[in-house]
């Protein structure tokens, strides 16, 4: 008696399915129509609805798809077509609107779409490629935008070793820039860039002048001292005369004496135009208090 064989292979799965839906497909030559999964296995349409939207797009362009003549063609009412239209519509696969001839009758457009979904994708923009942010370009500034450059660009008529490209030009302008903008004449920059140059040839004529434009490069000016302009002329309350001060009043020779130096010299003044001569009733020591004073007698 034979051994049994422990590592038979197992009997092999049937071709075809023991319960469910069995196809049998055969390729159709003509008259078919293409209809996708997402319409035959919607789940939210009826099935009325779906069915009514298979034939409906197995339709030539220009069929009939009213109410009225799809009531006459299927057994189902006209409720329920209407209903069916009205999922159809709901989900994208059917657009209905209403237009005014010239003649004045009213028509209903119908749209059948076979693949809503792909009509809005198609119908969204696509998102924009994420770019590189561009390396922003030199601006030059506002302070003479050309000046800079062309005072560059004109060196290598004095010197033709002097030739720049005109990356360097760019690269160079902010620093004539600087000379320009602390008061420096074009000519004086481009003397400063063109004198005692070495002898033989230069060859990298952009970091000669990148070299002096930035060792060279005078200070600013100092500000200018604002000078203190003299207080405006017054007139004199008392005796008119002219008179500067920050305001009106009166001048020095009519302004009350305000401390001892003011009256001695009040005092001298007066001894100088009237001599040693005594007033008339008055001591010799209170005459030019007397004299100046108008009769007033000023304390000692």
């Amino acid at each position: 008696m034979a051994d049994p064989q422990l590592n038979a292979p197992p009997c092999a799965s049937p071709a075809v399915p023991t319960s469910g839906i069995r196809h049998i497909n055969r390729r159709h030559p003509d008259r078919f129509t293409v209809v996708g999964n997402h319409l035959t296995q919607h789940r939210e349409l009826s099935l009325t609805a779906i069915g009514l939207a298979a034939h409906i797009q197995s339709l030539p362009a220009g069929a009939k798809v009213s109410i009225k003549a799809l009531a006459e063609r299927f057994p189902e009412g006209e409720v329920r077509i209407a209903a069916a239209l009205r999922e159809l519509e709901a989900h994208g696969y059917l657009a209905r609107t209403r237009e005014r001839l010239p003649s004045g009758r009213v028509i209903t457009r119908t749209v059948s779409y076979n693949n809503p979904r792909a009509m809005e994708q198609s119908s969204v923009p696509p998102a924009p490629k994420r770019q590189q942010p561009a390396r922003p370009a030199h601006v030059l500034p506002l302070h003479a935008p050309s000046a800079a450059c062309d005072l560059l660009a004109a060196l290598r008529r004095e010197d033709p070793r002097l030739l720049l490209a005109e990356r360097d030009v760019r690269r160079l302008a902010p620093a004539v820039d600087a000379w320009l903008e602390r008061g420096i004449e074009p000519d004086a920059v481009r003397r400063t860039l063109t004198a005692a140059l070495p002898a033989g040839p230069i060859h990298h004529p952009a970091a000669l002048l990148s070299h002096r434009l930035t060792e060279l490069l005078p200070p600013p000016l100092p500000a200018t001292p604002q000078q203190e302009r003299p207080d405006p002329l017054q007139n004199c309350d008392r005796c008119d005369r002219a008179f500067r001060a920050p305001a009106p009043g009166l001048c020095k020779g009519c302004r009350p004496p305000t401390d001892v130096a003011a009256r001695a010299e009040l005092r001298l003044r007066s001894d100088q135009l009237l001599g040693d001569a005594p007033e008339a009733g008055v001591p010799a020591d209170q005459k030019s208090d007397f004299s100046l004073g108008r009769g007033a007698f000023l304390p000692s």
